[in-house]
């Protein structure tokens, strides 16, 4: 099956790393138990891009997603062949930090999941944990964050409210907000506005089509007209398997597999 470079260029494998190149996946396969999740996979993703990842439910992208930070390691029984390198390094290698690594590369869930604590304390969370405890430093990281997540001008007023209070769209911001104040070069989203109502899934895509400037982003979503609007690159995925990977505009207007066209043209998923 033929393979495409993050450029949308045909590959026979990945040979060299792009000069652009955040992350590199060579060879991936993943297992759960006996049945196989991920069919060797091959992919490089741009730095400062938006990369979407589509397909129908089942298809294998959430798990790839969670590979990029191991959080798969967490799942009992899971085995995990071939690579994933970020900034050349292969991060399933055994003396790698998975803390560093998940502070090096966050995550947003589908769902919000602010803490059951203030929205400043969910914000300053991660800095104290990393060590962090001058007030002024902390108070700079949380309005800094916020603003970075379009929420500070919603919340500078109530900070020290309970974070719970919040609509559903201001505590998914709150949770990227939360994420940027630990600084990553990395982030993956998995179905981030799929619990959201229109109005606050155009922000949360205005926030991300505006994060890429400081930002890898990865995202996963089943509404292939956000993947249209914001990313850059788009992969589908089907049964394990990466079908086709290119420019996004390429992918939705004159893609090379007849599988990518029908998913597309909603023939199936």
């Amino acid at each position: 099956m033929a393979l495409y470079n993050y450029r949308g260029i045909r590959v026979d494998e990945v040979r060299a790393v792009p000069a652009a190149c955040k992350i590199q996946i060579k060879n991936l396969n993943l297992y759960y138990g006996e049945q196989q999740a991920l069919k060797n996979i091959n992919l490089n993703i741009a730095a400062n891009s938006i990369t979407a990842f589509i397909g129908p439910s089942g298809c294998g992208k959430s798990t790839f997603l969670r590979t990029l930070n191991r959080m798969n390691d967490l799942i009992e029984g899971v085995k995990i062949c071939g690579q994933v390198k970020i900034d050349q390094r292969d991060i399933y290698k055994s003396d790698i930090d998975i803390v560093g690594l998940r502070k090096k590369v966050g995550m947003v869930f589908q769902r919000p999941n602010p803490f059951p604590m203030t929205i400043y304390d969910n914000v300053a969370y991660g800095p104290r944990i990393h060590g962090v405890k001058d007030r002024r430093k902390l108070d700079g990281i949380v309005e800094k964050s916020l603003r970075q997540a379009a929420l500070w001008e919603e919340v500078k007023g109530r900070l020290h409210k309970p974070a719970l209070g919040l609509s559903g769209g201001q505590q998914q911001r709150l949770c990227i907000a939360r994420l940027l104040a630990v600084e990553p070069e990395i982030v993956l989203m998995d179905e981030p506005t799929s619990a959201l109502d229109p109005i606050s899934t155009t922000k949360i895509e205005e926030l991300v089509r505006g994060l890429k400037k400081e930002y890898t982003i990865v995202i996963v979503t089943h509404n292939m007209q956000q993947a249209a609007r914001i990313s850059d690159y788009t992969a589908f995925f089907l049964n394990g398997e990466m079908i086709e990977f290119g420019a996004t505009e390429k992918i939705f207007t004159n893609p090379r597999d007849q599988r990518t066209e029908d998913y597309i043209t909603g023939r199936f998923g």
